[in-house]
């Protein structure tokens, strides 16, 4: 049987079709074939949708859907979760650094779409642990949290906001007048921003129902963001001096930074890797949420049981290429309005204000 035979399309993939978002009683028809030159399958079938009578195929259903390079989609995620920077990426696939760069934007909104459509339901059945992942973005002087909510019994990311921050520290007269002249060009951030990204981070992680216990270090920002639970809140806080081991209340989330300081080329310390993108880092933080919630063990002394599969979400660990396996449409889900700004590129890097946002013109 022809492979375009094999394939039933499941809804309409148009945005402003009746049954793009409940497909009971669509119909459509076949609309022919095309020949395509990549060697897995070659021979690709169309449709038509009676409703709205526009046409599609079965790539439009793909994640690698108008895209030059598909077979380098799955690596790139795959090189990407495994500390490479962007051009060590490009060099060993012999493909430019903008290739590599669009690939991940497009993984970074496939996996906050993934992510949104895997989470958990119901009331939360473990504490909460929350903490500030601190990186940067363009230069030292633009640092940002990314502030992350992990189950601590298992592990698993229940998401993640972002928030900037102003140059602290030790610094030497000649950086102090650096951070200066940085600000009266591009601004100061908002200083509650860790507190409006807290409020965030609950709306994403936390449902409305049950009570919630959170636990996280002394950070005086917190309580300010934790407002909107209150009457069902147990708010349980941990030194931040405390010896980071398996026994310490925050294990959970100190093991998540761990991991994204040693799986992300542009968080080490040091780096030329450092994104230069506020956006670009965010994609990249959600495609590393997902890999260790359904592809990475929780023990690498006893692999097999990821996140995923703690919390129920998952059977078995999910590969890069399970998770980039079939397109999610945009249109057909509810995003945070926080998530909803990171998808639609709408996060301003200060020195860089010419970025543009997301728009989607074929592929989401």
């Amino acid at each position: 049987m022809p492979f375009e035979n094999r394939f039933r399309p499941p809804f309409c993939p148009r945005p402003h079709c009746d049954f793009h978002r409940n497909p009971k009683g669509w119909r459509y028809t076949r609309w022919g074939s095309y020949l395509r030159t990549c060697p897995r399958v070659r021979r690709i079938g169309r449709f038509r949708c009676s409703h709205c009578r526009a046409t599609f195929s079965q790539q439009t259903f793909q994640t690698t859907y108008w895209l030059r390079r598909p077979e380098l989609l799955v690596t790139i995620a795959e090189r990407a979760v495994a500390g490479s920077g962007l051009r060590q990426i490009a060099r060993a696939l012999r493909c430019s650094p903008t290739t590599v760069m669009g690939h991940l934007a497009r993984i970074g909104r496939h996996a906050l779409l993934f992510w949104e459509r895997h989470r958990p339901q119901g009331v939360l059945g473990e504490p909460l642990v929350i903490d500030g992942f601190e990186s940067f973005a363009f230069s030292q002087y633009y640092p940002l949290h990314l502030n992350l909510a992990v189950g601590a019994d298992s592990h698993f990311n229940y998401g993640f906001t972002e928030s900037e921050l102003r140059r602290k520290g030790r610094m030497t007269p000649k950086q102090k007048r650096k951070r200066e002249h940085e600000e009266s060009r591009c601004g100061r951030p908002n200083p509650r921003a860790i507190e409006t990204g807290i409020r965030d981070l609950v709306g994403i992680a936390v449902p409305p129902q049950g009570e919630v216990v959170v636990r996280s270090d002394e950070h005086r920002a917190y309580p300010r963001g934790l407002r909107a639970l209150a009457g069902r809140l147990r708010h349980e806080v941990t030194s931040s001096k405390a010896a980071r081991t398996t026994s310490n209340p925050l294990f959970a989330v100190n093991r998540q930074d761990l991991m994204l300081r040693h799986c992300g080329a542009n968080h080490r310390r040091e780096t030329i890797a450092f994104s230069k993108l506020r956006a670009g880092l965010i994609e990249r933080a959600a495609l590393q949420g997902v890999w260790m919630n359904f592809t990475k063990a929780v023990s690498e002394k006893r692999p097999g049981v990821t996140p995923a599969m703690r919390v129920g979400v998952a059977e078995e660990p999910l590969s890069l290429r399970q998770i980039l396996n079939r397109r999610l449409f945009r249109s057909r889900m509810a995003l945070a309005e926080v998530w909803r700004r990171y998808y639609e590129r709408r996060v301003v890097t200060r020195r860089m204000p010419q970025s543009k946002p997301h728009v989607r013109v074929f592929a989401d």
